[in-house]
């Protein structure tokens, strides 16, 4: 429930926010409770746990190498406690932006876990900088979720999909 009210305040607050980059979004939704790694940080981790705090729609429609689900609404910490039994395992929590990341990560945390980092402008900003994304077959693709057109509009470097359709605004 808290989940689902935190995903409904993220939707209507976006709906009357005038954020205009990914910084000011961050800057508007996070507490920076959850220390930030930038997509070109992430390079020099050895071997992170990645993370996608996003819903399973969107991870199908395209997700980071390697990442493996943990959703947002449907979040379980034992799942991951059962994937990743090692708490100082380096762990880096991606969704579209870094807002709903940030409040896995602050879970994880509470949970133990010691090496929590949000990827920075998340899937969005990864693919804006022109880093690869992968779908459900593990096939690189150019098409990512974009969530809403609202939060759509910080993506600028991929095919927005809005459902998993894979219908796209002609980008």
């Amino acid at each position: 429930m808290k989940h689902h009210l935190h995903l409904l305040l993220f939707l209507v607050l976006g709906v009357v926010s005038c954020a205009q980059s990914i910084p000011d979004v961050l800057e508007k939704y996070n507490d920076h409770t959850v220390e930030y790694i930038t997509v070109a940080s992430l390079d020099t981790l050895n071997t992170p746990m990645l993370l996608d705090a996003r819903e399973l729609e969107e991870f199908e429609v395209s997700h980071l190498d390697h990442a493996l689900w943990v959703g947002y609404t449907d979040f379980n910490v034992e799942t991951v406690q059962e994937m990743v039994p090692d708490k100082t395992t380096p762990l880096v929590v991606y969704c579209s932006l870094g807002v709903r990341s940030e409040e896995i990560g602050k879970q994880l945390k509470k949970a133990g876990y010691t090496n929590v980092k949000n990827l920075y402008g998340g899937i969005f900003e990864w693919k804006n900088q022109g880093r690869p994304v992968y779908d459900q077959d593990q096939q690189q693709t150019e098409k990512v979720h974009a969530f809403s057109k609202y939060w759509g509009r910080f993506l600028t470097n991929a095919h927005k999909v809005y459902t998993s359709k894979t219908k796209t605004n002609g980008q």
